[in-house]
């Protein structure tokens, strides 16, 4: 069988054309042996491209391309065109109508996608260390934390956790509990990243008590009684006083919106 190939021209790395050739490339009878991909990356300049399609010419090949500048993606045309070299533009087309769409000119910057790719990266590792710290397993985690959460159980530490780490932030959070005495690591961090989950007496006894009968026990335990609960939130509020930080008022909020109080909370300082 005739071997086909196929430049992948870009300047950047060229993955994006890469996938999307061999995606098409899979749907004809010709399999990956068959059909020689060869990739051409960080290409910046016109007399680049000139050698390529030179190349292109003598072997028949196909281009396939990502060039975000418009004078390169052009110039490309020009070239293949005139030695009839066939090429497809995968970018510009798409760069195009979402500027029309948007009524905005593109940056055309090179490797953009990567920065993007970065902040992914990023985001996975927050929440890997989200899982690492919860409720205070490893109290090392407040020390290398951008944000700290402390609070009672159930004032939903674990999901405000997740919810920041997929903004790319690292949260620890810790447990406070009037028998145990809280990590000494809580109080040698700027209290300005440490948040403290305050909430009602009342709202606290309704979801403990449904937490119990959820797990299929009886909601009279010491857990779920106002007494205790109320000790619990002493305790938590000389704690905080301590630590010095802030407190948010969790009763009757969403997650979202608490975390949007710390995100805001946190721009503010950095912009003074």
């Amino acid at each position: 069988m005739t071997k086909f190939t196929l430049f992948i021209v870009s300047d950047s790395v060229g993955e994006t054309a890469g996938l999307v050739t061999k995606a098409a490339a899979s749907q004809f009878r010709h399999d990956l042996e068959t059909v020689s991909i060869k990739r051409f990356s960080y290409i910046e300049e016109n007399s680049q491209l000139e050698e390529i399609v030179f190349l292109a010419k003598q072997q028949q090949a196909m281009i396939v391309y990502t060039l975000v500048k418009s004078e390169m993606r052009k110039q490309l045309q020009l070239l293949c065109a005139e030695l009839a070299v066939p090429a497809v533009d995968l970018l510009g087309p798409l760069i195009e109508t979402i500027g029309e769409q948007l009524a905005q000119e593109p940056f055309e910057e090179p490797g953009l996608v990567r920065q993007l790719d970065d902040y992914y990266f990023k985001k996975i590792e927050a929440i890997e260390f989200a899982v690492r710290y919860d409720d205070g397993r490893d109290t090392r985690g407040i020390l290398k934390a951008d944000i700290v959460l402390i609070g009672v159980s159930r004032t939903s530490k674990t999901p405000l956790s997740q919810f920041l780490a997929n903004k790319g932030y690292k949260v620890a959070n810790v447990p406070l509990v009037p028998e145990v005495d809280p990590p000494a690591e809580l109080f040698s961090i700027d209290p300005k990243k440490c948040f403290g989950l305050g909430i009602s007496a009342g709202q606290l006894n309704s979801i403990r008590r449904a937490r119990l009968e959820t797990l299929g026990l009886k909601d009279d335990a010491n857990y779920a009684k106002i007494a205790r609960i109320q000790q619990e939130i002493d305790y938590f509020n000389e704690i905080t006083t301590r630590v010095g930080c802030d407190v948010i008022d969790v009763t009757n909020r969403a997650v979202e919106e608490t975390a949007n109080i710390i995100l805001k909370t946190l721009t503010a300082r950095k912009a003074n």
